[in-house]
């Protein structure tokens, strides 16, 4: 009996020492970081008007400065601050920040997914950082009436753990204004394969960020002019204002799961850059679409191929929402810029003031000549088949 007892004693020791280590090597999995949803409960409860100074008082997370918890219908003078999901999120001071660090497989890019609200700053902004790495984004654009917005950005992992940093960098008379967070989450990003008979890298949009089932908002992409860390691998976004990534239980998309809704004109640009052979005809064909989210007509959208642009109009029709177009050009050099942005500023018609536009999908480049020979087969094949029934006639 007493054997045993020791024996257990040295197992629940070597346990002891090894749990460190497996908690280490345990790489992140897709969803919610810890606490990502802030609904864990403090050590002392969830106070009405919690200002946090200690590091311990928000789980999973530490924090710096005025960091404080707040509630779904909690006020601040005559304002109601914006709860995006659930019954908590966090509120970010003048200079305060939260951050948490979990491990990560090195080399790898992650898409970091969270819900962002501004409440009374009047220039409202959020540092997202993976340190030395970092991106700001700009809360002033309200994309619609609810207040607030699911953003995505990226990082690489340059080593076997994260260092996820949330910080507002603003200095305000109040300095409990700042903008609110919640409901973070993170995707270890794959670079599709690029098809043999398409330049595109993830044309058909389905590689990209976290999504939340139960948010019907899709996920802006704020600028990212890094093709390596994009949140939609292959495209860049090279314009001032976000475009929308949008899936299928809640928008009409043409083809898959996913999509892009282009959004506030020639300031909402998404590109690539895509291999090709010089002085070789091409033919850029893409779907494009109505997300049937109440935007207002028309839709239509600019499409760029190396030198040549074309304005292309969506034409509604009963029987889909979506139509293909195309755009041939003979390339240039051993990569060609392909591009795309709304031609006009569209908003809901429900509410006059929520973003839209038109949906692009299932984009493709490939040899101009490969579809002409394909139509001659096509043609001699019927000829073949004609000849035989002739013969056998």
């Amino acid at each position: 009996m007493a054997r045993s007892s020791i024996t257990m004693k040295w197992v629940s020791m070597f346990m002891l020492l090894l749990l460190p280590h497996f908690t280490l090597t345990t790489k992140a999995d897709d969803g919610l970081v810890g606490n990502g949803d802030f609904e864990a409960s403090p050590s002392n409860g969830f106070p009405s008007e919690a200002l946090v100074e200690s590091p311990t008082e928000i789980p999973s997370w530490k924090s710096n400065g005025t960091v404080e918890l707040v509630e779904s219908g909690q006020k601040q003078g005559g304002m109601i601050l914006i709860v995006p999901q659930g019954r908590h999120a966090v509120r970010l001071g003048n200079d305060a920040e939260i951050s948490q660090e979990f491990p990560v497989e090195k080399g790898s890019v992650y898409s970091v997914t969270f819900c962002a609200a501004r409440t009374c700053a009047q220039l409202e902004s959020l540092n997202v950082s993976v340190p030395p790495a970092s991106q700001t984004i700009d809360l002033q654009t309200l994309y619609n009436v609810q207040g607030w917005n699911p953003y995505a950005v990226s990082f690489n992992a340059d080593s076997d753990s994260f260092r996820l940093v949330f910080k507002n960098p603003g200095m305000e008379d109040d300095p409990t204004c700042g903008p609110i967070i919640d409901n973070i989450a993170i995707k270890k990003l794959f670079t599709p394969d690029k098809p043999k008979d398409n330049a595109v890298v993830n044309g058909d949009m389905e590689e990209g960020p976290w999504m939340f089932r139960n948010t019907s908002l899709g996920v802006l992409l704020p600028t990212n002019l890094d093709e390596e860390t994009s949140s939609l691998p292959g495209w860049i976004v090279e314009s001032n204002r976000a475009i929308r990534y949008i899936d299928s239980d809640h928008f009409a998309v043409p083809g898959g799961k996913r999509a892009i809704e282009l959004l506030s004109g020639k300031e909402g640009i998404i590109s690539q850059m895509v291999e090709t052979k010089p002085d070789k005809d091409y033919s850029l064909t893409f779907s494009l679409g109505h997300a049937d989210d109440k935007c207002k007509e028309p839709l239509a959208v600019m499409a760029f191929a190396g030198d040549q642009a074309q304005n292309i109009h969506y034409t509604p029709n009963s029987n889909s929402t979506f139509q293909t177009a195309n755009l041939n050009f003979t390339a240039k050099a051993d990569r060609t810029r392909i591009a795309f942005y709304s031609i006009y500023y569209n908003t809901r018609s429900d509410d006059m003031s929520s973003l839209c536009g038109p949906v692009v999908d299932d984009v493709r480049v490939w040899f101009a000549a490969a579809t002409s020979l394909s139509k001659l087969a096509l043609s001699r094949l019927s000829l073949l088949i004609f000849a035989l029934l002739c013969l056998l006639l």
